[in-house]
């Protein structure tokens, strides 16, 4: 399924508790890169709203923004990191036995480091903010997500239909490809032929030896099994857009595919027309690839 990797969403859900804000975008990527930004009050809930986003999601750069609005204000837990505290005062013992320091370590001391605390919002005397917003949050969340994938799946209708036409365009010059190299092909062994007939008058041969000698030659200029392939990959192209599955990666890897067959045509078919019509092909090819690096 095409799907594009563009897309943005905004909406606001609340209940009794508190309102919660939810903002994502996303952009071109060639893999998942997810950037979430919760409250701190919230960062319990990182883990969680991770994996909703992973579940939905398969390629994009992501910017996931929760914001909060709290209708009763909270109350504070406060926990000291024991084992922390500890190492700074014996540090400190250790440089006032050196006469580095004087003094002992005071209340004041630890507030000022980050570290010795941590501070956690209660909305009651046991319920901490995250467990009790919880289903707020990722109920947001959700509906954010469906928002942003309504409007993925509107713009890869778009996209599907630009692909569609340029694959049809594909199908059309490796039709005419194929044409242009049988007929390179004939007119080569008809070159050769005369070319032996004008040796032949100088010098005698085995004319049955140099007949298998020129379907050799021409041989080396056949790309029917190049044409089939491509032609494959074409068939291949069909049945991943048509399925439920993301399918930009998969296009990108055979649209490289579908370049070697082409660069392959073009070492081994013979005439000038062949080679225009590489060049067309080439160049409708990098217009593709450019324009997949948008699927999903």
């Amino acid at each position: 399924m095409i799907k594009s990797m563009t897309g943005f969403a905004s909406l606001t859900q609340e209940d009794e508790v508190a309102s919660v804000g939810i903002t994502v975008r996303t952009v071109n990527h060639r893999f998942l890169d997810l950037q979430l930004r919760l409250p701190p009050s919230l960062a319990d809930l990182e883990s969680r709203v991770r994996a909703r986003v992973q579940k939905r999601l398969a390629r994009g750069r992501v910017e996931l923004a929760v914001s909060l609005q709290l209708r009763q204000g909270p109350t504070a837990q406060v926990e000291l990191q024991e084992d922390f505290a500890r190492a700074v005062s014996a540090a400190i013992d250790v440089a006032r036995e050196r006469g580095l320091v004087k003094g002992d370590l005071t209340p004041g001391d630890l507030l000022r480091m980050p570290q010795a605390f941590v501070i956690r919002e209660r909305l009651g005397e046991a319920e901490l903010l995250g467990d009790v917003l919880a289903p707020l949050v990722e109920s947001a969340v959700d509906a954010a997500l469906e928002q942003l994938e309504a409007m993925r799946v509107r713009e890869g209708e778009h996209l599907a239909i630009d692909l569609g036409a340029r694959r049809g365009t594909l199908a059309t010059l490796i039709e005419s490809v194929a044409a242009a190299s049988e007929e390179g092909k004939q007119a080569l062994q008809a070159r050769l032929g005369e070319r032996v007939q004008e040796l032949q008058a100088i010098a005698a041969g085995d004319p049955v030896l140099v007949a298998q000698e020129i379907v050799r030659v021409a041989q080396r200029s056949d790309v029917s099994e190049e044409v089939t392939r491509f032609k494959a990959h074409l068939a291949h192209w069909d049945a991943l857009t048509a399925g439920p599955e993301p399918c930009g990666r998969k296009l990108d890897f055979l649209l490289q595919e579908m370049n070697r067959e082409v660069n392959t045509i073009g070492s081994k078919a013979d005439g000038v027309q062949v080679t225009e019509l590489i060049i067309q092909t080439k160049a409708e090819l990098e217009r593709v690839r450019e324009q997949v690096q948008n699927v999903e």
